[in-house]
């Protein structure tokens, strides 16, 4: 039996937005502060990241598709979730209990098993003027999903990536959940 603590895990659950790339800097982030991470990724954010550099530095492989029954879980229970970036297409999915991905499957899953999970919103300002935008996010909020307080960003500007705090994700988890170290 190893005298090591056993170090929490966080699932960085990655959504197809521009800045999406840059995900390695939260996982960076997460592991200097003393966290496991692994990443589950949706099928259209695939193409957005560099699923061999997050691999190597995770250790562990990337999540995007459900395992067949039988098959070993790739990665331990989650103690906490960071889903950055969040596109509007999650965030109204996960609100509505929708679960057609594994990513958005194991959100929806979060919520019953009491895992704290907290959301950086990457939306334009014209998605997000849609009504149903403001009304997932405050069931999200009524579900205790911590949101991370960056607006959305100009129509036409792309992700606006200079302006999206990766760190933001851990600083809201951190009362919920001690990281090791």
């Amino acid at each position: 039996m190893s005298d090591q603590p056993k170090r929490p895990f966080l699932y960085v659950v990655v959504c197809a937005a521009g800045v999406a790339g840059d995900v390695g800097t939260l996982i960076t982030a997460a592991q200097r502060r003393g966290w496991d991470v692994g990443v589950v990724a949706t099928p259209l954010a695939m193409g957005f990241i560099d699923a061999a550099a997050i691999e190597e530095r995770t250790g562990l492989p990337i999540r995007s598709a459900w395992r067949k029954p039988g098959e070993p879980r790739p990665l331990p229970p989650p103690d906490a979730i960071a889903v950055a970036p969040a596109t509007f297409n999650t965030v109204n999915k996960w609100a509505a209990g929708v679960a057609d991905t594994l990513a958005l499957g194991i959100l929806c899953e979060a919520y019953g098993l009491g895992v704290p999970t907290a959301a950086l919103p990457c939306v334009s300002a014209a998605m997000a003027a849609h009504p149903a935008y403001g009304e997932s996010l405050a069931r999200l909020r009524g579900m205790g999903v911590l949101i991370g307080g960056r607006p959305p960003h100009a129509p036409g500007t792309g992700d606006a990536a200079a302006g999206y705090r990766w760190e933001e994700a851990l600083e809201l988890l951190a009362p919920l959940v001690s990281a090791a170290g």
